[in-house]
């Protein structure tokens, strides 16, 4: 198969003095998204050559913890959404949506 199209994703990570973030902002413009602001990335890369993932999390100092704990369990809920549609194993799916209902329930997310 030959490349039709390139499309980018650009994080902008601004820093203090001590190289921690202060500001996230991101650009997809094939998606619409124009420097929108954020407060925490998270960014897997598989390493097919090593067979490991190379990550990336960050997050600006005014990220409040409430709300690292919620992204936390979204992110959680859309591995296993993702895993199941890659797999098509459902019922480590559902495992993994079991532990996300036990993760926000003794985060106290669900009201």
């Amino acid at each position: 198969m030959a490349v039709k199209h390139n499309s980018e994703v650009k994080f902008k990570i601004g820093l203090d003095e001590n190289k921690v973030p202060e500001a996230i902002s991101w650009t997809a413009k094939d998606g619409g998204i124009d420097k929108e602001t954020s407060k925490a990335v998270m960014i897997s890369v598989w390493d097919h050559k090593k067979k490991d993932t190379l990550r990336m999390d960050l997050w600006t100092k005014d990220m409040p913890v409430d709300e690292m704990k919620q992204f936390y369990h979204q992110t959680l809920v859309s591995m296993a959404d993702t895993f199941e549609r890659a797999t098509d194993d459902q019922k480590m799916s559902a495992t993994m949506r079991d532990f996300c209902d036990y993760f926000a329930e003794k985060l106290e997310l669900k009201k």
